[in-house]
């Protein structure tokens, strides 16, 4: 969430940002915010000065009746029955000016980061990395789909049959591979310094709030409405709100965290190669690096983390790039993300494996995450998130660019945490 202080002092960078997004309206909603804003401001004043007279009356009252003079007392006594008329209004007005400033800011995304380049869609994004060779396969090389039913190794009618579609059953080596990815993704955001935790699965709507799932993804999220409840879409939500309303001390910086959850998405319905299989699923596991940064400092928290993403992916000798979002395709809550894809020889496209985003004091605005800074004031902190990685995409690389006339090969890295080098 923007703070309103920004939003007023800089209205035209945050107007030129939106612009960016193709945020719709975007004029007319940073109006009523200023307006609301100027309602709210208004009529705390009067408040203040309504609830500072109706003190000064009291005391006067209290030394009235000191005093010996009873009937003076009682006049001013009337007058602070209208004063205490006046303070309730103005409360309850100022109540409803501050929730309908909250409201509108929930509307607004972030301001994206200067380097973040205007676009509509995923088409207009830049490819500001390349790495890795792009296996030759021969012509009887299959989708990851066709691999998982011929070795048995992954099932996804047996998943639709428990559950529905975008629910796969692991199984045998596809299960032990599954996990020994989990563990391998976590040992090496340990080595880097990440401390693992284990964190609930279901949030509150606070939490949802907090890092910024709601209200602008709720269509995505399953709600467990007897409990109000949501299942996490990713372990970024429960993580990041961790820290909720924290103050620390400068001293803490950086608090770097790492955790592997099963993650739940509604996703829209759609049909064809590019949501088969692996690529599109309703319930995934991910391995996510949160980061808690001082605003001096993240942007090259962010590049670490870009960094670390990079040493995974080369141990895994999978080929990859690096897109930087543009406008049009940057998540909601973001000021810049990059996003790593995975070329899929067999199906001969690029699959989106992670993304590393700094939201500044998005967030912090919402979490109320402060430290207190060199000065002894209260300012925002910065977080950050990563996948490292998430699995399905990774899954189905390892498959179809490891496939060989024999099996499939296990990545060399991986060999230690399945105990085998081929699946048969």
């Amino acid at each position: 969430m923007l703070q309103v202080q920004f939003i007023r002092e800089n209205k035209k960078v945050v107007l030129d940002g939106l612009a960016k997004r193709n945020f719709a309206d975007a004029e007319n909603i940073v109006n009523q915010v200023l307006a609301a804003d100027e309602n709210r401001r208004a009529t705390q004043v009067e408040l203040d000065n309504t609830l500072a007279e109706s003190n000064k009356l009291s005391k006067e009252i209290g030394n009235l009746y000191k005093s010996g003079q009873p009937q003076k007392a009682n006049l001013l006594k009337e007058k602070t029955g209208q004063l205490k008329d006046a303070s309730k209004d103005l409360q309850e007005k100022l109540n409803g000016y501050a929730d309908e400033l909250q409201s509108l800011l929930y509307q607004i995304p972030n301001i994206p980061h200067s380097s973040v380049k205007a676009g509509n869609s995923e088409e207009d994004n830049e490819e500001v990395f390349r790495e890795g060779n792009i296996p030759e396969l021969g012509e009887n090389a299959l989708p990851h789909w066709d691999l998982a039913k011929k070795y048995d190794i992954i099932d996804f009618d047996l998943g639709a049959k428990i559950s529905g579609a975008g629910f796969p059953v692991y199984k045998g080596k596809g299960a032990r591979l599954q996990r020994a990815l989990i563990n391998y993704f976590l040992d090496k955001n340990i080595a880097a310094g990440y401390h693992e935790v284990q964190v609930p699965h279901l949030v509150n709507e606070a939490s949802g709030f907090g890092t910024g799932q709601l209200p602008d993804k709720e269509g995505q999220m399953y709600h467990v409405t007897e409990d109000d409840l949501y299942l996490i879409p990713t372990a970024e939500v429960p993580i990041t709100n961790m820290f909720r309303g924290n103050l620390m001390q400068e001293t803490e910086f950086p608090i770097c965290v790492t955790g592997y959850t099963p993650c739940f998405r509604r996703e829209a319905g759609s049909y064809g190669a590019h949501v088969r299989g692996l690529n599109r699923l309703h319930q995934f596991d991910k391995v996510e690096i949160v980061r808690i940064e001082h605003p001096e400092n993240s942007y090259n928290a962010l590049n670490e983390m870009v960094e670390h993403i990079k040493e995974i992916l080369r141990e895994l000798k999978l080929p990859y790039r690096i897109l930087r979002l543009c406008g049009g395709d940057t998540g909601f809550t973001a000021a810049l993300t990059f996003d790593f894809e995975l070329f899929s020889t067999a199906q001969d496209r690029w699959l989106e494996i992670s993304s590393a985003s700094n939201f500044e004091t998005f967030q912090a605005n919402r979490l109320k995450l402060r430290f207190k800074n060199a000065e002894g004031k209260s300012e925002l902190a910065h977080t950050l998130n990563g996948s490292s990685l998430a699995l399905p995409r990774v899954l189905a690389g390892i498959l179809e660019n490891y496939q060989t006339e024999d099996g499939i090969q296990v990545p060399e890295v991986l060999i230690p945490y399945t105990g085998f080098d081929m699946i048969k």
